[in-house]
């Protein structure tokens, strides 16, 4: 798929999978507008792109999309800079670890609108533009917990089977209007992810964020509503739809299970 000229919006841009999201996008030439919370490294990353690519116009976009109305305020901010939003990466999410009695109410609140709130508000404001001009794209970052759910994860899992069910309802309605939507499923991938939680697991066979990456822009040229990262989480995903569920939750919370 051809981005040279076009417009990214890639939430949680200041680190990991998102961050990536914009080194190939920049490196096909497509212009940005990198929006998360840490302002530092959202520069750091406008000032590495504009240097390796100055041909593109790089935007920053301070933003705390768990916020409730942060989709309208970026939006708003986003009418400002003049920009037409082409491509839109809905990456921006936090998962919480450890049983959901011990998680505090309002953590899991800002966990739901992050992960599901905003994304759905943001997709509701770019996607009708992109149908009127039939053209653009739509990745929404779901995760292999989609498809299972996952006992000491257990609202992550949920806000992924949310946007997974959402995204592929997406990609039906949005057949033959020129509009691509894509859920990206990346398993265990080797980012902050994890040290946010404060807790060690799934420690085996993370992939890193260039092979996320790669693996989403590939998909956007073949038809299907979902991708999966890596040859082992596709094998895994498939398995989770026909094993039975309580053998299924069994083995979900082992593999979520902390460890020191």
């Amino acid at each position: 798929m051809e981005f040279s000229n076009s417009t990214a919006l890639v939430t949680g841009a200041s680190g990991g999978i998102g961050e990536e999201f914009a080194v190939q996008f920049a490196a096909r030439g497509a212009n940005l507008i990198l929006v998360a919370r840490r302002a530092e490294r959202l520069e750091t990353l406008r000032e590495t792109l504009s240097a390796r690519h100055p041909g593109i116009v790089v935007d920053v976009v301070t933003a705390d999309l768990a916020a409730p109305g942060s989709g309208a305020d970026l939006h708003a901010r986003v009418r400002d800079l003049g920009r037409t939003v082409d491509v839109l990466v809905n990456n921006a999410g936090i998962g919480l670890h450890g049983p959901f009695f011990a998680q505090e109410p309002d953590a899991n609140a800002a966990q739901v609108q992050l992960n599901c709130g905003t994304l759905v508000d943001l997709t509701a404001r770019y996607l009708p533009p992109m149908i009127e001009r039939r053209h653009g794209v739509v990745i929404n970052v779901a995760s292999t917990a989609a498809f299972q759910p996952t006992p000491g994860m257990a609202v992550y899992g949920a806000t992924k089977a949310f946007v997974l069910s959402f995204s592929e309802a997406l990609w039906q309605e949005c057949r033959k209007t020129g509009v691509t939507v894509l859920a990206l499923c990346p398993g265990a991938t080797q980012t902050e992810f994890f040290d946010r939680t404060g807790e060690t697991f799934m420690t085996q066979g993370r992939q890193n964020v260039t092979e996320v990456v790669d693996t989403a822009l590939a998909a956007l040229d073949k038809s299907s509503p979902t991708v999966v990262s890596g040859l082992r989480n596709a094998v895994l995903a498939a398995g989770y739809r026909v094993a039975p569920r309580k053998v299924l939750l069994a083995v979900s919370e082992r593999m979520l299970k902390a460890h020191n």
